[in-house]
């Protein structure tokens, strides 16, 4: 039985990612049926200390890495660069995330690829940007979530910064990217030519603030923390049950009247200090209050029913474990099955996205690779012989 077509099988990339939003993007174009080889420094001189996402064989690699093959190469050495420029010469992308000097460096850089191949279309993602004051900083994404305003409306009011529970610039950082990619492969068509495109951690959440940061920019309002509620609307927060907490969505006034009306609140609907949205946020502390007084006489369960039915969007809060125990999201089946030789059949984190045309495997392709797995097979396809690969082998090139 063959494998199911998807959009991106005609495609070639060469990831020379590491990391977390470098591989978040290659991730994108893998799952979604592109040729990814993985090229990666041979075990004779890599200095590989420990990595920020853990062991080759950890649940962190392998969500990151699948759909892709392995070639070890040596990028420091004249050999190991020609080999590197005939992969480029055939290939459709590049993706990269050194700190921003390195690809100079090492003389790989999207000037130097586009020499040989004016097709290429060269991702790159940094911590800061490419240039600027802090070009050439260090980028991880708990200081990108500092540096770009998020950790300062993030957590309860007056009890300091607090950090996303994902790694969120690296992440976002990685779909943009692979999103600017997929622009250009489309550009491509029109002009013939590649481009580099390029974001970065800071550009990524700075665009992730979305209403916050126009907040800022149009009306001179700088967000504070709002701990579970939402910032602007009122009542959409978390709320005490008898047995313990549900988020309720019934900013607006029809959800507020909706929400009265099926928890029977005709205090909170004569209440002149709810009737417009300003005063219910105004009065939040308030409100939020008299609401618990309600959500407290019955069970999670019921006052999702009860809340639900009456069209206010009503949800229970969910450890990790339940989320993927919860029927709906078995019913969309993002959790994906992958076969690896040696650590068996597990489960990884699917995509997001559908569609119906093309739709993801209910099994991942390819599981991640071992360190240089499919070396020998991708020098073969770019016909060198056994004599050819064997010398490379020898030299530590590959």
């Amino acid at each position: 039985m063959s494998e199911p077509r998807l959009p991106l099988s005609k495609y070639t990339v060469l990831d020379l990612t590491a990391h977390r939003a470098g591989p978040t993007a290659v991730r994108q174009l893998a799952d979604w049926g592109a040729n990814v080889i993985k090229i990666e420094a041979p075990k004779s001189i890599s200095n590989d200390k420990g990595s920020l996402i853990g062991s080759r064989n950890g649940f962190d690699f392998q969500n990151l890495h699948r759909n892709k093959r392995s070639l070890t190469l040596n990028l420091k050495t004249e050999e190991g660069k020609a080999v590197f420029f005939d992969l480029a010469k055939k290939a459709d992308i590049i993706v990269e995330n050194f700190r921003s000097a390195v690809k100079f460096r090492l003389g790989i850089d999207y000037g130097e690829v586009k020499k040989v191949n004016p097709r290429i279309i060269y991702g790159s993602i940094a911590g800061f940007g490419q240039t600027g004051p802090y070009g050439k900083r260090p980028g991880v994404d708990q200081i990108a979530q500092g540096m770009g305003g998020l950790m300062s409306i993030t957590g309860l009011p007056g009890e300091g910064p607090v950090r996303v529970g994902i790694p969120i610039c690296d992440l976002t950082a990685g779909i943009f990217l692979a999103q600017g990619i997929m622009v250009a492969l489309i550009d491509r068509e029109t002009t013939g030519k590649g481009q580099w495109v390029h974001t970065s951690l800071l550009e990524a959440i700075i665009q992730m603030l979305d209403f916050q940061g126009a907040r800022w920019l149009i009306k001179g309002e700088v967000a504070q923390q709002a701990g579970n509620n939402h910032p602007t609307g009122t009542p959409t927060g978390v709320f005490p049950t008898s047995d313990g907490h549900i988020n309720i969505a019934a900013a607006g006034t029809n959800l507020f009247e909706r929400m009265n009306k099926a928890m029977g609140a005709d205090d909170l609907a004569s209440d002149e200090r709810f009737h417009t949205g300003e005063g219910r946020t105004a009065n939040r502390e308030e409100l939020n209050e008299l609401i618990g007084g309600y959500t407290r006489g019955k069970t999670s369960d019921e006052w999702i029913e009860i809340l639900n039915d009456a069209g206010v969007p009503c949800g229970p809060i969910y450890s990790i474990d339940q989320v993927f125990a919860n029927e709906q999201v078995q019913h969309l089946g993002i959790a994906k099955s992958v076969n690896h030789k040696t650590l068996g059949t597990m489960k990884i984190v699917g995509q997001a996205l559908n569609m119906t045309g093309t739709p993801q495997p209910d099994t991942m392709r390819l599981a991640t690779p071992e360190l240089g797995e499919h070396t020998d097979d991708v020098l073969a396809e770019l016909g060198y012989d056994a004599d050819k690969i064997a010398a490379l082998h020898g030299e530590n090139i590959v």
